[in-house]
């Protein structure tokens, strides 16, 4: 799939992802996000209200720095992939230029030429039912919506997703995911009708869409 690239400022980065969905749109969009839902990201990406700054959380700093070292950890322990990253960086879907990704980075396999996508999470591990939520091969369902739209928005067949679950300052986890396009097809094209529908329907015809909420 073509894509565009745009590699920009972080202050006209941030105001580009408010002209069209994003990874971490994806699951909101659907009903899937325990933090907000369809109808407030209507709200945001209508103007109506200010999406909330919360880059001087103490968690979202440590995401940030945390980042580049587990990308080159991840190239260290798999030299058998290309690791590319360009920061502040949009990529937009070919036909639904709306549909964007700003990836952690991109996996190249040296030997077949086959691109992926790598995705970094830090998630502090505080109550068992987090634990739950990444136990054996469970993804949340948040991060499984985003790696899905960066699948569809870039065409690539594979992702990588890195978790580092802490559970204390002295004790880390690392765990590494795979999600292969070729499992997934179908949650993509679902994912993809239903982000269409939300910016076509809702966000350009300025109607306000019926209340998605996750399941408890």
């Amino acid at each position: 799939m073509n894509k565009k690239n745009q590699s920009k400022s972080r202050e006209e980065w941030l105001q580009e992802r408010k002209k069209g969905i994003g990874g971490s749109d994806a699951a909101v969009v659907i009903g899937k996000s325990k933090w907000k839902n369809n109808v407030q990201l209507w709200e945001e990406k209508t103007g109506r209200i200010e999406t909330p700054d919360i880059s001087d959380k103490p968690y979202v700093q440590y995401g940030i720095q945390a980042e580049d070292h587990i990308r080159q950890m991840f190239a260290l322990n798999n030299p058998e992939y290309e690791v590319l990253h360009e920061e502040n960086t949009i990529i937009k879907h070919s036909k639904y230029p709306f549909l964007f990704a700003s990836l952690d980075g991109i996996l190249i396999n040296k030997e077949t030429g086959e691109k992926g996508i790598l995705e970094v999470k830090t998630t502090e591990i505080v109550r068992s039912m987090q634990y739950e939520n990444w136990k054996d091969e469970n993804i949340p369902d948040a991060y499984y919506c985003q790696v899905l739209h960066y699948l569809n928005v870039t065409g690539f067949t594979f992702a990588k997703l890195v978790a580092e679950l802490k559970y204390s300052a002295d004790y880390q986890i690392r765990k590494t995911y795979t999600i292969l396009r070729s499992e997934v097809e179908k949650d993509i094209q679902y994912l993809e009708q239903e982000e269409i529908k939300f910016w076509n329907e809702y966000v350009i015809k300025d109607i306000r869409p019926p209340l998605l909420l996750p399941e408890i």
